[in-house]
């Protein structure tokens, strides 16, 4: 017995089996989170960044009013977010992309084993890369903090910007300022 309402199997298929392709307007998610609607907070985020110095880049971010463990390593400073609900990591990438205008750096997001790089300029999401991409050219540091062989406090030369106020971020700034014009 046939149901009337399926098409008529062609030779070969059964009835009841449609090879037919999916309605139009249905996606399929890459995760299984989006179907239970209860995706949870990475358990990390680092932002990549190419500013030549910790003190620098937490002083941005005390500026922006971002909690972070900024770190120096030799390709430009890690910001290490202390806040990762919601959407913070992505308003973090956002608030330091607009404050190092024509800079871009890289949002790198944990959930598990699952990584999430995501580029960013002038205070704009620019598209997801590649994590193996990210992680080939990447300090060492960053492969030890996303693998959990590492912790922000680990890293040698760490810079809180939760000890700095906003006056002493703008000279911070300035002096950084200074001296790169010096060396140029």
């Amino acid at each position: 017995m046939t149901d009337p309402d399926l098409p008529e199997p062609t030779p070969g298929q059964r009835p009841g089996d449609s090879s037919d392709p999916l309605p139009e307007g249905l996606e399929i998610p890459d995760d299984l989170w989006s179907l239970t609607g209860a995706r949870k907070d990475p358990e990390l985020a680092v932002l990549i960044t190419q500013i030549a110095g910790a003190e620098p880049l937490a002083a941005a971010c005390a500026l922006a009013e971002l909690d972070v463990d900024a770190a120096p390593t030799p390709v430009g400073a890690l910001a290490i977010l202390r806040d990762t609900s919601d959407d913070a990591p992505d308003r973090a990438a956002t608030a330091i992309s607009k404050l190092v205008a024509g800079v871009p750096l890289v949002l790198v997001t944990r959930w598990g084993e699952q990584l999430t790089c995501v580029r960013y300029q002038d205070g704009a999401a620019e598209g997801e890369l590649p994590p193996g991409l990210v992680l080939g050219g990447a300090p060492e540091a960053l492969e030890d903090l996303l693998t959990g062989q590492l912790q922000a406090s680990d890293l040698p030369g760490v810079v809180a910007s939760s000890g700095i106020g906003r006056l002493k971020a703008v000279r911070m700034l300035s002096g950084a300022a200074r001296k790169a014009r010096k060396r140029q």
